[in-house]
């Protein structure tokens, strides 16, 4: 027997139609590329995402195509990604960060028809453009007074290209389990891997994220994604913000201290999410200034651990709820997030702070487990390490163009991280799989060494390697960035390190360098710290030979 339930398909483009209808005035302001910034309502979204659709339709785009988007966070980033999927096409974001090869393999690996571009990469791909040749038509996003002169092939400004229709549209009509959407993994190594999202798994997940204990977004909100669009869903802000009615403030191109913080102080945003990177160059523009944040009630830190002294400056300085979260692109991204369950939500101080280093709790739809490497299930005891799968109808069970099955015989996605799971269900990622140090056969967490270093007041950024070693197999290295005008010594840090953490973790050495290598997506690049230190010669290790 079945239930006698209407058929109401999980459609990306029903979100914007909700926010439209109930919350048609709600404001959405960007910081235009061009620069003046600009207001628009949810309405006017919808709007002009159907004459999107609709010019899209009219250039022979159909169910299934790949559209890309080479773009900030702004108004017709937003707008695009809606029009393109109500006529069952997909969006396909290109982080503009990764190396130019990689941007024109995934392009050409996707079989992307169109490229809509912000003004900022008009340069770039005039550089590539010989090296693309699917891509069809290129639509700049912007205005015919900005229209820049380009080679770029059947170049039109994209308000020129949607004003040639009249809007009058339809969403097209398919099945929830279309793909929606396109986004390709910023691996370290080998080609970038493209994840495929479906309608249903996109409103899923917008749904997911707005429960209570993730980000919990409501139509009081100004919600601001400073994390780019073309990062992993842009942490499903562009589905969640409008399944809220929150109005939505977009940051576009600047993202240094100072910018973030007049619209974040301006337009009284509520809640905003971004990597730890942005959030130093915001509390460094905060100490310089003496600025305050009134309005700021959650910020969400991904993308790389949080470190605990920003967690704590945000927190007692200005009170600033931090939700420290978890995910992957194969996870759409929302993994886990570090909210207070009652048996934690009691705490304060140090002990508050200990439970915000971890990743946090998963919410429904999201099933993890840790299992050792003969894949025997290990307890959630807050202790023992293993390998982090998880399943659910928002995780990614193939990559596009791979036949090879991702998922193991229950159906689980192994996500490469080392990690703990306690007993009220916080995980914890002690390392990545690929990253974790084996010492006289014990694992040490980078990650857990990374954090204590760079609570330290002279180090702006630290990353912990694992080097060879005669009796022990492998040693941590410290690698240390300092702070500007900052000096320190080996001695100096490592004395601020000791006893907070098991005397055999304590690094054998620490090197100070000028920059750390990061990936496209802000990740450190461990992989060209250990070629770069490969023959580095530990003071523990010389002795022992």
């Amino acid at each position: 027997m079945l239930g006698l339930m209407q058929d109401w398909p999980l459609l990306c483009h029903r979100i914007i139609d909700h926010a439209a209808i109930n919350h048609a005035e709600r404001p959405i302001v960007t910081r235009s590329i061009e620069g003046p910034l600009h207001a628009t309502t949810y309405a006017e979204v919808r709007a002009r995402a159907l004459r999107l659709a609709q010019r899209l339709d009219k250039d022979g785009i159909r169910l299934g195509d790949r559209v890309a988007t080479l773009a900030w966070n702004t108004w017709r980033h937003l707008e695009a990604w809606y029009g393109i999927m109500g006529i069952g096409a997909i969006y396909h974001t290109v982080n503009p960060r990764l190396f130019h090869d990689q941007i024109a393999w995934i392009v050409n690996h996707a079989e992307d028809r169109v490229m809509l571009a912000d003004l900022t990469f008009i340069p770039l791909l005039e550089k590539l453009a010989d090296k693309l040749p699917a891509i069809e038509r290129y639509v700049v996003l912007t205005d015919g007074a900005h229209m820049p002169q380009t080679s770029l092939k059947n170049a039109v400004s994209y308000e020129d290209w949607i004003s040639e229709v009249d809007g009058d549209f339809a969403w097209k009509k398919f099945d929830e389990n279309t793909a929606s959407g396109m986004c390709y993994t910023s691996g370290t190594t080998g080609n970038p891997k493209g994840v495929v999202y479906s309608h249903r798994s996109n409103v899923l997940h917008g749904l997911m994220a707005n429960n209570s204990d993730m980000k919990g977004y409501s139509s009081r909100d100004v919600v601001m994604p400073v994390v780019p669009m073309f990062h992993a869903n842009c942490w499903a802000m562009m589905f969640a913000a409008p399944i809220a009615g929150a109005s939505m403030v977009m940051p576009g191109a600047k993202l240094d201290g100072a910018s973030v913080f007049e619209l974040l102080d301006r337009y009284k945003v509520t809640c905003t999410a971004a990597v730890p990177t942005v959030w130093l160059m915001l509390l460094q523009h905060l100490e310089g200034t003496g600025s305050k944040l009134p309005h700021l009630k959650k910020v969400i830190i991904g993308g790389s651990a949080c470190p605990r002294a920003v967690a704590k400056v945000f927190q007692d300085i200005y009170g600033v709820e931090v939700i420290h979260a978890w995910g992957m692109t194969e996870m759409s991204p929302l993994g886990t997030a570090c909210t207070f369950k009652p048996e934690y939500a009691a705490l304060a101080g140090d002990a508050r702070l200990d439970i915000q280093q971890k990743q946090g709790q998963s919410p429904f739809m999201v099933e993890m487990k840790i299992i050792d490497d003969a894949g025997k299930r290990l307890p959630w005891d807050g202790k023992t390490s293993g390998r982090l799968k998880v399943r659910g109808p928002c995780v990614a069970r193939a990559y596009f163009k791979e036949d090879d099955g991702l998922l193991d015989e229950e159906g689980f996605f192994d996500t490469g991280d080392v990690s703990t799971i306690d007993r009220y269900g916080y995980m914890q990622v002690t390392d990545r799989a690929k990253d974790v140090i084996k010492s006289g056969g014990e694992w040490i967490s980078s990650i857990d060494l990374e954090n204590l270093a760079v609570g330290h007041p002279k180090v702006a950024e630290a990353a912990v390697i694992g080097v060879k070693h005669p009796k022990w197999d492998e040693r941590p290295l410290l690698v240390v960035v300092l702070r500007k005008d900052q000096s320190a010594t080996r001695d100096e840090i490592l004395k601020f390190m000791c006893g907070k953490v098991a005397n055999w973790w304590m690094p054998d050495d620490v090197v100070f360098v000028d920059e750390i290598p990061h990936t496209a997506t802000g990740k450190i690049q461990k992989t060209v710290l250990r070629e770069r230190f490969k023959n580095f010669v530990l003071p523990s290790a010389a002795a022992a030979r």
